[in-house]
């Protein structure tokens, strides 16, 4: 049997602990030891992660894998249930994007899947996969990478959200760069002519992006920041700057291309400037091959078992955090790219706290502007995933609000119901292998069985 209630003090004490990008000592240790009492073999420290682990059940028959998360985000701490901002640290971290929900759900779909194969003497391997630093630190990609998804059938997952629906489409590819120049300092009125600043190829680089908008495919993003301008004192040529480039695109090829124009621009800059230049790899993921056999089996088995039940209390709590979001908040929702009406979708948004219905689903060959490292594991064995409402409609995602409803009953609530879906789902596969491999069929058909890993040969995750 599974206890519901040890699983949520599981996900709450990950909330109070929340862990940014490779990190996460203390979510993957508590995972770990739950894990191994429920009688799953562990091997920890994958890929050179030493918050990426595994936890299998059974030695032979399909493999049914689950995803699963637990890093947080920096400068979102927030006083849970609280509507109004505050944080509970000055610039602690939170868990703005629900993984402490994300890690926990899984697993429950694990354990259930797990005892079920105990129960019935069934020949089959389920796997929880523990996948750290999916913000920004694309742990699944370097995951893949080592080959730790290699003998792994089917897999499975989802995202705490604010509605009910199974995901389709794609997401973007992306790779993250660190662009370093280095010139020489100098007087900047004395002697300006003995200077080559740093500032001004990181400047030129910035300004050659910008050129460059207008050449790109409608898909593209091309992000920064500036990690280091220089000194304080403007009146020095500055010696040294730093910028943290994110280039997006429709899938690895194209996304490989597009980094290769943004190194170009950084070559002219510091020739311009007449500085040297560092680019260093940091991080990438690939876009997400969608598989249409598996989201059928997730949105039947959602449909089986049902949306979420709330009380009364519960659509009161939903409401106070509700009645603050401005209009805005519900136009710029991700569910709207997976229906033929938005506006429909938007209107019931208005009229409800949370969304008591699961999207009536149709498979669509799009392209959402974001990205998951998900889309590697998605590469490499056909994958599908879920959204199941854990929030009050209209809450954005990396927000305080999030993180202040992430300990709540109706996030909790979400939490179980993803892992119903996903075990049921899970069964639905083992009782008709001829689903898997019909989804193993147009995961050939879609990847015409190649993958190139946007992450050059080499090269390691970026754990400080």
């Amino acid at each position: 049997m599974v206890n519901y209630e040890e699983l949520e003090q599981i996900a709450k004490n990950i909330w109070d602990h929340p862990e940014l990008k490779f990190q996460e000592t203390y979510s993957a240790n508590i995972l770990i030891e739950y894990l191994n009492d429920q009688g799953f073999e562990v091997k920890d420290n994958l890929a050179d992660i030493p918050t990426a682990f595994s936890a299998t059940f059974g030695s032979e028959g399909p493999h049914i894998g689950f995803l699963g998360e637990f890093d947080a985000l920096s400068d979102l701490s927030q006083v849970p249930d609280k509507t109004c901002k505050e944080a509970l640290e000055e610039g602690g971290s939170g868990h703005g994007c629900g993984h402490h929900l994300l890690g926990v759900g899984s697993m429950e779909a694990a354990i259930r899947l797990k005892n079920y194969i105990e129960e019935n003497n069934i020949k089959a391997r389920v796997s929880f996969f523990g996948c750290p630093g999916e913000e920004g630190g694309s742990g699944k990609a370097f995951m893949v990478k080592a080959g730790v998804f290699d003998d792994v059938d089917i897999a499975l997952t989802w995202h705490p959200f604010n509605h009910n629906h199974v995901m389709t489409g794609s997401l973007l590819a992306n790779i993250q760069t660190y662009v370093s120049f280095k010139g020489v300092s100098s007087h900047a009125a004395g002697s300006p002519q003995l200077g080559r600043s740093a500032l001004d190829a990181l400047e030129l680089t910035n300004v050659g992006i910008q050129f460059l908008r207008e050449h790109m495919d409608d898909t593209d993003r091309i992000h920064y920041s500036i990690i280091d301008g220089g000194s304080k004192s403007p009146n020095v040529v500055q010696a040294y700057a730093q910028g943290l480039y994110l280039v997006r695109s429709k899938d690895n090829e194209s996304v490989i291309k597009l980094n290769k124009r943004l190194e170009d621009i950084v070559k002219g800059a510091a020739l311009m400037s007449g500085v040297d230049y560092e680019i260093n790899f940091d991080k990438a993921c690939s876009n997400i091959i969608p598989n249409g056999v598996l989201e059928d089996v997730l949105y039947n088995n959602f449909f089986k078992a049902g949306p979420c039940e709330y009380t009364e209390e519960e659509i009161a709590y939903a409401e106070s955090f509700k009645k603050n979001f401005p209009e805005e908040n519900f136009k710029g929702q991700f569910i709207l790219s997976a229906t033929d009406d938005p506006q429909k979708e938007i209107d019931y948004m208005k009229t409800r706290p949370l969304d008591e219905k699961i999207l009536e689903h149709k498979h669509k060959d799009m392209v959402s502007m974001g990205s998951s490292d998900v889309g590697d594991v998605s590469n490499v064995v056909p994958t599908a995933q879920i959204s199941v409402a854990c929030y009050a409609m209209g809450t954005n995602g990396h927000s305080w609000e999030q993180v202040a409803q992430g300990k709540s009953s109706v996030a909790m609530k979400g939490m179980h119901k993803a892992g119903e879906v996903l075990y049921l789902s899970a069964v639905d596969l083992l009782e008709n292998p001829e689903l898997i491999e019909k989804a193993k069929e147009e995961f050939l058909s879609r990847t015409k069985g190649k993958f190139v890993s946007p992450i050059p040969d080499g090269k390691k995750p970026n754990i400080v």
